[in-house]
Parts: C-alpha cells; structure tokens; sequence
C-alpha cells in the first residue's frame, strides 16, 4: 500500500486544541500541547506509553477537563457548552476502542442495534435493520449478524466496534490503538478499513498508535507526542527521513530486526 497524500492546505479545521496543559498530581502529562484535525484527513498520533495520548482523546470527548488551554471540536469549544450540548455533540464523534467493547450478552445485530435504539429513538424497525446491514456490509461482516461476540476473531470484533460507530454516522473518528494485539494479516485489513472509512463516510480521524505500518499505511499526517508537546508534525515521511535521536527508536523498533 502506498503511503498516503498529506493534507491539501486551506482545509477547515474540525478539532483545534491549543496550549493545552493537564496534570495529575505532581506529573504532568500535557505541558501546552497544540494540534490541529482538518476535514477529511486521517492524522495519526504517536507517542510513548504514558505520554498522555488517551488523555487528549478523553479531554476531546469532554470525558476529562483539562487544567488550561483550548479545545474546539466541530465549533463547539468543549468546555463552554452544556452537558446536553456536550452530548449532542458526542452523538458526532465515532470511539473505536482498543478492546472493541462490544456487549458478549447481545448477538452482532444486537450490539449494532444498540447505539440505534438509544440514540434514534425516530426511527422504525425497518429503518434500524437496514442500517444494521449497511454497516456490516460495510466492514465486510455480513455473515455474522446472527452470531455472538465471543464466536469471532479479535480482528473481526475490532471491525463490528468500527461497524458500532459508524452506524451513527459519526464526523469525527477516534481510534485508539486500532491494530493493536493484531497478526500483520489482520492489521493490513483494518489498516485497508481504516482508509475505506475515511473515503466512504467522510471522516475526519485521529488514530492512535505504535504501529509504524498503521501511521504510514492511514495517516495523512503525522504528530509526535514528546515531553507533552507535539512538537514533530507532517507526513510519515518527513517525520521519520529526519536524525532525531527522540523518534529513531519508534523507527527502530517497528523496522528494524
């Protein structure tokens, strides 16, 4: 797979974040960190574990209020915004968890149904069933509409979370982690549904990640996390053909044997 295009230039920005600084305790874990998701562009996230890039995705979210500094998402500065506005606008985020959190108690229909039935309370059986078929055709699952969580593979349940998000039809996606655990196999085709994602529903996407083959093979964009800041940005490429003693062991360990 080719890498991907970087970013064209004079694209709206959906989610700005500026200064943004957060500490728990005495550790600090974001020291005014700045980034920008543009529309349409998947832009990868990488980082140390403990670095604070779970953080980012929940202080986004609204989940966790950050000490200072700027968080816009979609137009809507995050902290300034009621809680019912804050959910309304969670309703246009899509979360892609490491762990696919899917419901073991409930079939694929079931769990796909879900967000649906609790979020679109409008909409008719007829309706809920159709996107229930869209979705999963989308992420090449069909067939396992009637079966249970624990009947599939780890790579098919990470691909009916991402099925569970998009029948929402969600602007903004977060993936964390998405190969995670993963053969190379299997991470080639979330890689490949990652990109189908983008090109298919229009999202815009911050994927966080260790894999190199994932950042290179989705991102439009590359941003470093280092010391709480992101301070390294721009495609894979430019990050990675560049000496920099803070990032050559990411490389290092993804490339090299």
């Amino acid at each position: 797979m080719e890498q991907k295009s970087a970013t064209p230039q004079n694209t709206p920005t959906v989610i700005e974040i500026n200064d943004l600084r957060i500490a728990f305790g005495d550790f600090e874990v974001l020291k005014g960190a700045s980034l920008n998701l543009y529309k349409g562009e998947n832009l990868v996230v990488l980082g140390k574990s403990g670095t604070g890039k779970s953080v980012l995705i929940k202080i986004i979210s609204g989940l966790l209020k950050a000490d200072s500094g700027l968080v816009k998402v979609l137009g809507n500065t995050v902290d300034d915004i009621s809680y019912k506005e804050l959910l309304k606008l969670r309703l246009r985020i899509g979360f892609s968890f490491q762990n696919s959190a899917l419901y073991d108690s409930m079939t694929i229909r079931e769990n796909l149904e879900f967000p649906l039935v609790r979020n679109r309370r409008e909409l008719k059986k007829q309706q809920i069933n159709v996107a229930v078929e869209e979705v999963l055709d989308a992420v090449g699952l069909s067939q396992t509409i009637n079966q249970m969580p624990a009947e599939l593979s780890g790579g098919q349940r990470k691909r009916i979370g991402i099925a569970r998000t998009l029948i929402l039809k969600p602007e903004i996606m977060l993936y964390d982690e998405p190969t995670a655990g993963l053969d190379p196999i299997t991470c080639f085709e979330i890689n490949n549904l990652i990109n189908q994602v983008q090109q298919q529903y229009k999202t815009s996407s911050i994927i966080i990640t260790h894999d190199l083959t994932c950042a290179k093979e989705v991102g439009n964009r590359v941003a470093m996390l280092l010391d709480g800041k992101f301070d390294r940005q721009g495609t894979f490429d430019a990050i990675f053909s560049q000496p920099d003693a803070q990032i050559k062991p990411f490389y290092d360990y993804n490339f090299i044997q």
